[in-house]
């Protein structure tokens, strides 16, 4: 019976929830607590956990539950089930608009869409750089290691492309990062 509960509680939050992982919280918690699953408490830690552990909040708080339940084939069970409905709308889609995307119109408005994202993502990354180094200036005058530490991860980036003629992924600027924080604070 078990597995039943999983499956339909599950399938609920796959087809019913939108506006990504926050948006799917309480529909989550009215079926995790209706089952008596857990507990009100146990649910916001796991919510917590679910948020700084990698992947869609959504599929760990399935997994967990699943596992916690019904071991190894609940936890199975309860994860494909919240992701499938979210994969079969995605292939109606594609199935729907693979004709849309082969007409000249649509490419070009997708083909004029790109240096605008493009441009959205960069305006977001340089705000947030500005932002946080006039942040550190306005609360403590003598606290340079934010400047210090973007100077350095700049020279590093564009540094790499220089000296080694291929730029330095994202993920090791990541590590580099980290181990830096670590380092200076």
């Amino acid at each position: 019976m078990i597995y039943l509960d999983l499956f339909i509680g599950f399938l609920k939050v796959g087809f019913f929830s939108f506006g990504g992982a926050y948006g799917a919280i309480p529909l989550i918690r009215d079926v995790v607590l209706s089952h008596g699953w857990m507990s009100e408490e146990e649910l916001v830690n796991m919510i917590a956990v679910s948020e700084s552990t990698p992947g869609p909040i959504m599929v760990n708080l399935a997994t967990y539950i699943g596992s916690n339940k019904a071991g190894f084939p609940g936890a199975l069970l309860a994860t494909l089930t919240v992701a499938f409905p979210s994969f079969i709308i995605i292939l109606i889609t594609l199935f729907l608009l693979k004709k849309a995307l082969e007409n000249r119109y649509v490419q070009a408005v997708l083909e004029g869409l790109k240096p605008s994202i493009t441009g959205i993502i960069l305006a977001t990354g340089l705000y947030m750089i500005i932002s946080n180094l006039t942040e550190s200036f306005s609360k403590d005058a003598d606290n340079f290691m934010p400047v210090i530490m973007t100077v350095i991860l700049f020279a590093i980036y564009y540094g790499s492309g220089k000296v080694f003629k291929k730029k330095i992924s994202p993920i090791a600027m990541i590590v580099i990062s980290a181990v830096m924080g670590v380092i200076m604070y």
